[in-house]
């Protein structure tokens, strides 16, 4: 298993961080492989990706969330396996920390080798550069979802 580590500083309070990461189905405004995200169920997502040119479909779990502070995740079906984590940290009353933990498999040559290469790495940074500049500008979330989804 591969894992990735990121972490970006935004200028907001960490609710509204954590409220706009639970609208799942905003994220192709930020996250540059994600074509489309279907929201099924309070904890199954359907997505749609575009990585290095091929198009790949997968489910999604919500394995853990809680307000303001985690939302952790495991993929369910599709070609590739991964899990992960988005952790929510106060650092002021209108500034916080979002960190983004994911652990994947590589399928295939090109994803071995990006991995190594430390391509997966950049383009969650990338992403989460996207985010901060998302929410800085809107300085408020697009929805919310408050729920409680225990371990």
């Amino acid at each position: 298993m591969a894992q990735i580590i990121e972490t970006v500083d935004v200028d907001v309070p960490v609710r509204v961080a954590y409220d706009q990461w639970t609208q799942f189905e905003s994220f192709p405004d930020f996250l540059e492989e994600v074509v489309s995200i279907t929201q099924v169920d309070d904890t199954r997502n359907h997505w749609v990706v575009e990585v290095g040119g091929a198009r790949r479909e997968f489910d999604t779990e919500i394995t853990e969330q809680h307000p303001d502070d985690r939302v952790a995740w495991r993929s369910v079906g599709g070609e590739t396996a991964h899990a992960g984590v988005v952790s929510f940290h106060r650092l002021s009353d209108d500034s916080s920390r979002v960190t983004v933990q994911i652990d994947w498999k590589p399928e295939g040559l090109a994803e071995m080798v990006g991995s190594m290469a430390g391509l997966a790495s950049h383009a969650v940074r990338k992403d989460l550069d996207n985010f901060k500049d998302f929410i800085e500008n809107r300085r408020t979330a697009t929805g919310a979802w408050r729920g409680d989804v225990d371990a």
